[in-house]
């Protein structure tokens, strides 16, 4: 099955009771028994039809054992961390969505569970902080805001020499351009607020694992804690889901194009997008992936001139968030890697002047339009 065909007909597709086309909501907490302990579902806490059929979708979608819908994404990061033990260690990718950031340095640090942030582009910083309790390697590719790239492949031989599970958010090129279980990672993250969604309109978090021996783990740890997605949020998500090939492939040319602007401008200090070929990840990335998205960051010099251009956008809403219908537009340092200490951007090079935006499906032309006048207000 081929992938725009997969978006619609994977997983459970329909209701079997009544022939509706579209998989029905199921707004229930609890289900009748057939006797004690005779049933197909117990609680929605544990299970739920409309979940379920999401779960299975994107299980099938990247090519894994099992799926796992939650409230959000970082209820799915956490609950994969959960997985692991006070004493372990697992290695992360230094440039990490800030919200990841924050839960591995300020929360899940109490509990002692300990983490390394090193450059994952670079195996052999990896390798180097692999250290005798290490249980994971958990990498983000392209990063959120630098787009740097990881190779895939790579991090799975490095854990296959130590016995770590790899684990790899997806969230940037989604399930249609990357699918890492088949590149070797053991557990796949998406933030599915953004492109899966696609549409600003729910707030989720998805995971997928390899095996069946990860399957049973995970579900354990979403039962226990409970932090899953409901039902009309899960069926939000079936319905986004069907549309995200034709999004990401009219997305990625919108982004092109305004790529091709920003070059030819001399008033651009940096641009980073996987996409262009000078990128240190290009070829990387087209080498694991079959596309290269619609995120695309660029500095633009200072604080000042970057919140000149964010206050003048018409078509690029100022916002939090990423890989809706509608472009977006933000400074990673004030905003979504404000929980980043100063000090730790500028060794990233997150800078004040860095802008990133997410390039939707409006007409390629009134965006670039939209950016050239908002870069030359004064």
């Amino acid at each position: 099955m081929n992938k725009k065909t997969k978006l619609i007909h994977g997983g459970i597709v329909g209701d079997p009771f009544t022939g509706a086309v579209s998989t029905p909501i199921y707004q229930v907490s609890t289900y009748k028994q057939d006797g004690v302990g005779n049933f197909s579902y117990e609680y929605s806490r544990t299970g739920n039809p409309t979940r379920e059929a999401l779960e299975k979708l994107i299980a099938d979608l990247e090519d894994g054992h099992r799926g796992f819908a939650f409230a959000s994404g970082m209820a799915a990061i956490a609950a994969v961390m959960q997985l692991y033990k006070s004493g372990d260690h697992v290695v992360f990718t230094d440039d990490v969505y800030g919200g990841t950031y924050r839960l591995m340095s300020k929360v899940l640090n109490r509990f002692n569970l300990d983490v390394t942030f090193v450059d994952t582009s670079n195996p052999q910083k990896v390798r180097e902080a692999v250290q005798d309790n290490t249980v994971a390697i958990y990498v983000e590719t392209p990063t959120n805001p630098l787009l740097k790239v990881t190779d895939v492949r790579e991090m799975r031989t490095i854990a296959d020499e130590h016995d770590l599970h790899l684990i790899v958010d997806n969230t940037f090129s989604t399930p249609y351009y990357q699918n890492p279980i088949t590149l070797g990672a053991d557990i796949v993250l998406h933030s599915a607020t953004k492109y899966i969604g696609g549409h600003s309109d729910v707030v989720a978090g998805l995971a997928v694992v390899a095996t069946e021996k990860l399957g049973e783990e995970l579900h354990f740890v979403q039962n226990s804690v409970g932090g899953v997605l409901g039902p009309q949020d899960s069926w939000l998500l079936i319905r986004g889901i069907k549309t995200l090939g034709l999004r990401m492939e009219q997305t990625e040319k919108n982004t092109a194009e305004i790529v091709s602007f920003l070059q030819s401008r001399d008033d651009i200090v940096t641009i980073y997008y996987p996409g262009l070929k000078d990128h240190p990840g290009h070829d990387t990335h087209k080498a694991q992936a079959t596309g290269f998205g619609g995120m695309v960051s660029f500095d633009v010099g200072s604080k000042e001139r970057a919140e000149r251009v964010l206050a003048s956008t018409k078509y690029f809403t100022l916002a939090e968030s990423l890989g809706a219908v509608e472009s977006l537009i933000s400074v990673p340092a004030q905003m979504t890697h404000a929980s980043i200490p100063a000090e730790r951007r500028a060794e990233l090079g997150i800078t004040d002047g860095l802008v990133r935006i997410s390039v939707g499906i409006e007409d390629a032309e009134d965006l670039i339009a939209d950016l050239k006048q908002a870069l030359e207000q004064e």
